[in-house]
């Protein structure tokens, strides 16, 4: 019997990502060596924000926060579709679908604050330096970081527990890697209408909102940045700016355009590529671009190395 026409039982089943060719061995083969780069890279990451006095700042406090909800992101994807392509059995739980929902609702969420709240850091520390320790200390940044957390949190709940109470109908196959709420909305036998008007609200929210914020910020600083007299600095903040937004762009995205589309516009193998972006990739770029670049982060690497 195939996928399509399961429907016995509260189990799900997950098409994935892959099917049996080989191709998609070789593309399992990249999925595996990005999900270690990613579990690598955010752990050195939190470690040396820990353990070095020079990254004790707002901006890294932020950013570890950011690098443990990538971990904990596609580690709660990842190696359910590692296990699902060995051995051949795709059903996921009930209860396991509605917590890979929670959870990646939460920790995209609170990504998207907390890129909000990077941003903020970044625009005070280049555009008001001197305001500096008063607009952006170790207060405001736990505030931030415990609100991002909290936020996400909330959102998740509802949009989870919605999302959920619909009844799924016929086939219970879930043309995606994991569960996810617009994924799910396809099997449900009744109208989501106004769930949908729901979750357009949270996007505003989320993503529009929060999106233009960051984005304002970044060309205000790329506006002070070409009021910089030495060109060396001009070039360098330049550089970093644009490479923030860029992971910026890639995250929201793929993201927005997910989220902010009628159910009936949705076509699967597109939004498996889209989520591609915010589940695997941009993990293992955000550690890269805003820290393992940074002068400070190679020398605390540098000493953590000597030191061993």
């Amino acid at each position: 019997m195939g996928f399509e026409n399961y429907t016995s039982g509260s189990d799900f089943i997950l098409l994935g990502l892959f099917s049996s060719s080989q191709i998609s061995l070789v593309f399992f083969s990249f999925i595996c060596i990005i999900f270690v780069m990613t579990v690598t890279e955010n752990t050195v990451m939190i470690f040396l924000i820990r353990k070095d006095l020079r990254l004790h700042t707002p901006m890294y406090f932020l950013l570890s926060h950011l690098s443990f909800m990538d971990i904990l992101h596609i580690s709660s994807i990842v190696p359910k579709m590692v296990a699902d392509f060995l051995s051949g059995n795709r059903t996921i739980s009930f209860a396991g679908c509605g917590f890979q929902i929670f959870l990646s609702l939460t920790l995209l969420g609170g990504e998207c604050l907390l890129l909000a709240a990077m941003s903020y850091d970044r625009y005070v520390a280049i555009c008001h330096p001197l305001c500096y320790p008063i607009l952006m200390n170790e207060h405001i940044s736990i505030l931030m970081a415990s609100g991002s957390w909290l936020v996400g949190k909330i959102n998740s709940t509802v949009h989870t527990a919605y999302a959920l109470h619909f009844p799924f109908c016929g086939s219970r196959a879930i043309d995606h890697f994991f569960c996810e709420v617009p994924a799910m909305l396809k099997l449900s036998c009744v109208d989501t209408l106004h769930y949908e008007r729901g979750g357009y609200v949270s996007g505003i929210i989320f993503l529009v909102i929060l999106f233009s914020m960051i984005f304002a910020s970044y060309m205000k600083v790329l506006l002070t940045v070409l009021q910089m007299k030495s060109s060396e600095a001009r070039k360098k903040s330049f550089s970093t700016c644009s490479f923030h937004m860029i992971v910026v762009m890639m995250y929201y995205g793929p993201f927005i355009f997910t989220y902010m589309r009628p159910k009936s516009y949705h076509i699967p193998g597109q939004n498996k590529f889209l989520a591609i972006f915010y589940t695997i990739l941009t993990p293992t770029l955000n550690p890269i671009i805003y820290s393992f670049r940074n002068k400070d982060v190679l020398a605390a690497m540098k000493a953590m190395l000597e030191s061993n």
